[in-house]
């Protein structure tokens, strides 16, 4: 698929790195929360270990699943497969729904990767981070990731997801990722504008908190009505944001930030 005369891969790495570089820059100009224990030491090393799980995760789904969302929606395209095209829905009205059913499926799989023990054995790598930056939206194990996609094709093949549809839902949802993880500073105003519609990062930071109701709350990646709707809204974390604190209780100190501590604990007692 091309966009423009560009490939998808490439469509999805250039707003990748646009995206990353952006929130990256406003995270060192307008910080969020400074917190004395992430000194630069540490926060390099956490930073080499979250990339490194993404290039880990992304090798994988190129070996195992190497159609991803978007190949998948091309094949089920090609065989006129799912529901939208079985009922006469196409154009902007198919691209609408599956961008909103897909982004529910995915708010589902976040709140069964807290609910059920075999999936949270892989989720738990992701909140085991001491720290909240835009990294931290990388780092999920590539276990996590490879059912992640699969859970994804299957809800495509069953929609028959317009292709661009999955494509700007695959664009979005990342972007949104690194956004609502970001450690950046947005008026308060603006923060409880934005987070009518979408999830912010101070939203999302209270799902981050070692408060067990505020760790189960907050599943939102990019839309924050789901969480409304199904009353897993947290509003503020009740130590306040700079009283908070980030992380597992059981999972502390440097060794979190290690690539092979991280990539080895769903297969530890938990």
């Amino acid at each position: 698929m091309a966009v423009f005369g560009i490939s998808e891969p490439v469509v999805r790495v250039l707003a990748f790195g646009a995206i990353f570089l952006g929130l990256a820059l406003l995270e060192i100009l307008h910080p969020r929360l400074e917190r004395p224990e992430m000194q630069a030491a540490l926060k390099a090393r956490r930073w080499v270990t979250n990339l490194a799980l993404l290039v880990a995760s992304s090798l994988l789904l190129r070996v195992v699943f190497p159609l991803a969302a978007v190949g998948t929606a091309l094949w089920a395209e090609a065989r006129g497969l799912g529901l939208l095209p079985a009922i006469g829905l196409d154009g902007v009205v198919a691209g609408v729904i599956a961008f909103l059913v897909l982004d529910f499926a995915i708010w589902l799989e976040h709140v069964a990767s807290h609910r059920f023990a075999l999936l949270w054995r892989f989720h738990r790598m992701h909140h085991a981070d001491n720290g909240f930056d835009l990294t931290t939206a990388l780092r999920f194990h590539p276990g996590e990731i490879l059912l992640s996609m699969l859970w994804k094709a299957a809800i495509v093949i069953a929609l028959g997801a317009p292709p661009l549809a999955v494509l700007i839902f695959e664009i979005v949802l990342n972007g949104a990722a690194m956004f609502n993880h970001a450690n950046i500073r947005l008026p308060p105003r603006l923060d409880a504008v934005l987070r009518r519609v979408v999830v912010t990062p101070d939203m999302h930071r209270v799902h981050h908190s070692m408060v067990p109701r505020e760790t189960h709350s907050n599943f939102g990646f990019s839309l924050s009505v789901w969480d409304r709707l199904f009353s897993t809204y947290v509003a503020q974390p009740e130590r306040g944001h700079e009283g908070m604190e980030i992380g597992l209780p059981a999972y502390r100190g440097t060794q979190t930030s290690g690539f092979w501590w991280a990539l080895t604990l769903p297969f530890r007692r938990q």
